[in-house]
């Protein structure tokens, strides 16, 4: 059962899993809010008959499951469609995510939640907040070479989330990702260091 909840987050393209790998090397259990969406929208997934009650099926694939794309697109063009896709997947996952996190068999554990910021109700239960963090230009340059996207749809999707300077403005602890995956290592095992020896001191807390 884990007390200490470090929050990781960053934008799209900063390397957040990247980083969680890292630290999940090193034995750290990962809570990952993206990973539980993905659950909640497979096939026969605890969010579909609510997400097809309010969209219809074209939001569906041919297997059941959540065409991401079409409904990408649903709720960029329609911030209320967007509202109420995070007004049905975020309860869900929160419950989730904190049943995981009290479960978690660690000194320490990782939430990673792209969208830290924005939600804000993660603060509350995370003891330290760690933000990955590049040049917008480099987020860019990253979406588009992984996704094929354009650098207008790029830039649509920067837009959309909380930006560098409001990440920033949270954060505890901030690692830099700025040029080889190499640099990476030293920094979370510097903070892997420094969380297991906090974790060991602080008092119990519900995650």
């Amino acid at each position: 059962m884990s007390d200490y909840v470090v929050g990781l987050t960053g934008g799209i393209g900063s390397g957040k899993s990247t980083v969680a790998d890292l630290f999940v090397a090193r034995g750290v259990p990962l809570v990952d809010t993206d990973a539980i969406a993905h659950e909640l929208t497979a096939p026969g997934g605890a969010a579909m008959p609510a997400l097809l009650d309010a969209f219809g099926p074209a939001i569906a694939d041919a297997a059941g499951a959540l065409d991401r794309a079409a409904m990408r697109r649903l709720a960029f063009a329609d911030p209320l469609a967007r509202s109420r896709l995070e007004g049905i997947l975020h309860p869900l996952i929160r419950s989730l995510s904190a049943q995981r996190c009290q479960a978690a068999a660690a000194p320490y554990v990782i939430l990673a939640v792209p969208l830290l910021v924005e939600s804000g109700s993660y603060r509350e239960r995370c003891q330290r907040i760690l933000v990955v963090d590049c040049p917008e230009s480099l987020q860019i340059e990253r979406v588009m070479a992984r996704s094929g996207l354009s650098v207008e749809e790029a830039r649509a999707i920067l837009a959309a989330q909380a930006s560098r300077e409001q990440r920033l403005a949270i954060a505890d602890d901030v690692l830099v990702n700025d040029g080889e995956r190499a640099m990476l290592d030293p920094q979370v095992a510097a903070l892997h260091l420094k969380y297991l020896q906090t974790a060991m001191k602080i008092p119990k807390a519900n995650c």
